[in-house]
């Protein structure tokens, strides 16, 4: 139970870099507490996203990651990410991403914050 909560404490901290940082995401929650609250509601749907689809994603396009070199992994993101915006909306969170190239930068910018915090406070499970 720590590590559920420790990792989506990670991701909402960086989904809210990602949006800090990159013109087309955007959380438009008023006020810190209503954001804080947004962000950790986002961060929830974005690993459960993450937990059901990516893997089959990663399995239909197992050929373009040897095509590519992996490289793949990045689009993928991107759509995962676009996929939480959707589904976001759909549960009516104050989080949007425009476009597929802030969900690329945006993807981009949640894995390299994401992977450092995991190196800062660990990701063990206990």
């Amino acid at each position: 139970m720590k590590h559920f909560v420790l990792k989506t404490l990670i991701n909402a901290a960086a989904i809210w870099v990602a949006a800090w940082l990159v013109n087309g995401i955007d959380l438009t929650s008023d006020g810190w507490q209503h954001k804080t609250i947004t962000v950790i509601a986002v961060a929830l749907v974005f690993g459960v996203v993450n937990w059901l689809i990516k893997p089959v994603v990663k399995l239909f396009s197992l050929p373009l990651f040897i095509l590519t070199l992996g490289l793949i992994t990045f689009v993928i993101n991107a759509l995962m990410l676009l996929l939480t915006s959707w589904a976001s909306g759909k549960l009516h969170l104050d989080f949007h991403v425009t476009g597929f190239w802030s969900a690329l930068l945006g993807s981009l910018i949640i894995s390299l914050v994401a992977w450092g915090l995991h190196l800062a406070f660990g990701d063990e499970e206990d």
